[in-house]
């Protein structure tokens, strides 16, 4: 087994396995509130306007990420999709970029270390739970992920050759700021802030500025800016100068000074969700970090922990937080817990041998146990019955974390660590390829679309109109001219024209008919759907109406 972890054969594996647990969700889940139908609706904006400078979603500038992830799924949907309405495609470069991601992270880890830490940095990241979630969404993370591994490896290598005294070529100069570049273009300057922190602290640390030099940043900064600036340019021409004041205004400085759109929390909360998070690595990860901090002379230790640790912190003293602002810092750790767990193969992890060991694995162990019922839990809370494939994989990965918390307690890390991915692999890949989308009150966007295409075949978007339920799922799937007003404009807007379809929600259906009455027109009500509205966290009726002949 060992043997064949340090194999091409095993990092081939790692890639495969990846790929299939992406693949399933990707190609099944629908659209998903919000960002991602925000996303996926402004590329397919994008494609029907022929304008790729400006981002809007229906009329309205969307003036906060550039446009490199647009892009990469614009290209994905033009050379693949033979639907624009075909959600998958807009995840394609999510799932290339985590494989990329993961591919990197091996790449990386086996120029640090050795072949088998390199196998298992890979496997870590590809199997983290955060990984998974983010590389079947039509998000930026998956993206930028790709990008924070080749500009943060590129440095980590180029400052371990610099303290061995080996040759830094200048490819590793250009890797990093090509990747610097792309990385702006996919979501701002996260990465080369990430980047800097990183530097720095070496720099503190060593005592010694100089090393800067081999990243070449006068021939960098000008490579850097001819692959991020042109877009900015263009598209400060195209919103008359608005696009880098309303990003800054309306979305930078709102994550600095508070909780932005609802999100704050306190610090400390990356720290408390890291063993859902980062599982399964969440097993070794304190005495990992324990490990690294007692070898932080190594200069790669210590090039992985001035990638993960200040920025972490920065993370954690920003008020506004998502889980997924931490996942580009998920490969240094990976590849430190890929290291202890390489040593505690070779009886060398004296963290692993402390006691205290296995109390730090206790998160680890509640948090696999609640992944695991999970999918049985959300299926009963939603359609109250019990999924017969959720219940029996739920079961079998809680036997699968208890036969790795036994192995773990008999100091068989290794086996543990290899366990548990398995466990994790197989819950959320069949999560979110397989019970997910069965849940349909959960996807009420989809249903919403359903009966609109049954109910009114041939309806135009322009003729429909939604009060009560105005998530982006339901403009993705319906279509950009769809409607989103309040109740009383409902009513007056199904009475203008015959033909016309209105979504309203119960609570605006007083509103809603008053509206209409006071026209003189009448309604009819073609279909109700009733489901979870987790935007919002509330139950909703919908009822579709069509103005009556």
């Amino acid at each position: 087994m060992l043997a064949f972890l340090a194999s091409p054969w095993a990092r081939a594996l790692v890639l495969v396995l990846t790929l299939a647990a992406l693949l399933p969700g990707a190609l099944r889940l629908p659209p998903i509130d919000r960002d991602e139908s925000r996303y996926a609706q402004a590329t397919k904006q994008m494609l029907e306007t022929k304008d790729f400078v400006r981002i809007r979603f229906q009329d309205e500038p969307r003036n906060k990420k550039p446009a490199g992830i647009h892009w990469m799924q614009a290209a994905a949907v033009f050379l693949i999709a033979p639907d624009a309405k075909t959600i998958w495609v807009y995840r394609l470069p999510s799932i290339l970029g985590v494989l990329l991601a993961v591919g990197l992270t091996m790449t990386i880890a086996r120029r640090l270390y050795d072949p088998m830490t390199a196998t298992l940095a890979g496997g870590l990241v590809g199997a983290a739970t955060l990984s998974q979630i983010m590389g079947q969404q039509a998000t930026t993370d998956g993206a930028l992920l790709a990008s924070a591994v080749a500009a943060q490896g590129a440095l980590a290598l180029a400052y371990v050759r610099q303290r061995r005294g080996e040759l830094v070529r200048p490819g590793l100069a250009f890797a990093f700021w090509a990747a610097e570049g792309v990385a702006l273009l996919i979501k701002g300057p996260v990465i080369l802030a990430v980047s800097a922190l990183t530097a720095i602290t070496l720099s503190v640390a060593d005592k010694d500025w100089r090393w800067l030099r081999l990243l070449r940043p006068l021939m960098g900064i000008p490579l850097m800016l001819t692959i991020a600036s042109p877009w900015f340019i263009a598209v400060q021409i195209a919103t008359g100068g608005g696009f880098v004041g309303d990003a800054v205004r309306n979305d930078l400085l709102p994550k600095l000074i508070g909780g932005q759109e609802s999100h704050g929390a306190p610090p400390g909360y990356y720290l408390a969700l890291v063993s859902v998070t980062f599982l399964p690595a969440s097993l070794v990860l304190w005495p990992a970090l324990k490990e690294a901090w007692n070898d932080r002379l190594d200069a790669p230790t210590r090039a992985l922990l001035a990638w993960a640790v200040p920025a972490w912190l920065l993370f954690e003293a920003v008020p506004t937080k998502l889980p997924h602002y931490v996942l580009p810092l998920f490969p240094a750790l990976a590849m430190l817990a890929a290291r202890l767990l390489v040593r505690a193969a070779d009886g060398e992890a004296t963290a692993l041998t402390r006691p205290w060991a296995l109390a730090a694995a206790l998160p680890w162990l509640l948090a696999s146990l609640a992944l695991a019922a999970a999918p049985t839990v959300l299926g009963y809370a939603v359609d109250q019955r019990l999924d017969p494939l959720a219940l029996t994989l739920g079961l079998a990965a809680m036997a699968a974390t208890l036969i790795a918390a036994i192995a773990a307690a008999r100091r068989h890390w290794l086996g543990a660590a290899l366990v548990s991915a398995a466990a994790s692999w197989a819950i959320l890949t069949a999560s979110f390829g397989q019970i997910l989308p069965r849940l349909d009150a959960v996807w009420l966007g989809r249903e919403a679309a359903h009966s609109i295409a049954a109910k009114a075949p041939g309806t135009r978007d322009a003729d429909i109109a939604a009060s009560g339920y105005a998530e982006p799922s339901l403009v993705f799937a319906v279509g950009r001219s769809i409607r989103l007003i309040d109740a009383g404009l409902a009513g007056r807007f199904l009475a203008e024209a015959p033909g016309r379809l209105a979504l309203i929600g119960r609570e605006e259906e007083p509103a809603f008919l008053a509206a209409l009455a006071a026209t003189g027109a009448r309604a009819e009500a073609l279909d109700t759907l009733a489901g979870f509205n987790y935007s919002r966290g509330r139950w909703t009726t919908l009822t579709l109406y069509r103005r009556h002949p």
